[in-house]
């Protein structure tokens, strides 16, 4: 029997650092190509710097109303005219390998994938305080002071949620916080059901009689 891989579904409000997070806990050694993050099926055009397969999978409108139909997505939702949608296929050829999936989505999307697959473990992560929160988010220099007042309205209505997770992490200090995620991302893999498919052949050496 093969190893499966888990799949991580982790939210957070914008500014919070979760990409960040992601970005460095990919970068560890320890990762040895058995953490990935799930790429996105979009139906607006890429944008300078984008790499269809690498930070989008980019599709016109016909041919995600067909994957739709097909039921090929775990989860999909219209944003501003434009189609989002995580790939039900994809994902379960990785974990099938034994990759561990890392999957950035909102609470919305995190309630849909738990419903169809109740072994995926949720990840919240949560800013120090709201007055970092929008430090961060000026910090940026990417957004109106107006923009940045929507999306503080938008965090406190996405952390009420943070009870719906298996997992709550405070961004205090990065390296901290990083140490955590890995730390969840290394408990899960030693899981009993999981470590004695991965070791079936060493554990039956070590019980022989």
């Amino acid at each position: 029997m093969a190893h499966i891989g888990t799949l991580f579904i982790i939210s957070s409000p914008s500014g919070a650092g979760k990409s960040s997070l992601i970005q460095a806990l990919l970068d560890r050694p320890s990762t040895d190509g058995r953490l990935q993050v799930s790429v996105s099926h979009t139906t607006r055009s890429a944008r300078p710097g984008e790499e269809h397969g690498v930070h989008y999978h980019f599709v016109d409108k016909p041919e995600f109303k067909a994957l739709i139909n097909r039921g090929a997505f775990y989860e999909w939702a219209e944003v501003f005219g434009n189609y989002y949608g995580t790939s039900r296929e994809w994902i379960d050829q990785q974990l099938a390998q034994g990759i561990d999936i890392l999957l950035d989505i909102d609470w919305q999307g995190a309630r849909q994938i738990r419903e169809q697959s109740p072994s995926a473990k949720s990840i919240f992560i949560l800013p120090p305080s709201r007055e970092e929160l929008e430090r961060r988010l000026n910090a940026r220099q990417q957004d109106s002071a107006e923009v940045i007042q929507g999306r503080m309205a938008k965090a406190v209505s996405e952390m009420s949620h943070y009870d719906e997770y298996d997992y709550l992490l405070v961004n205090d200090t990065f390296e901290h916080a990083l140490n955590q995620l890995s730390a969840i991302i290394e408990a899960e893999r030693a899981n009993t059901a999981k470590q004695a498919v991965r070791y079936q052949d060493l554990l039956s050496r070590l019980l022989a009689e």
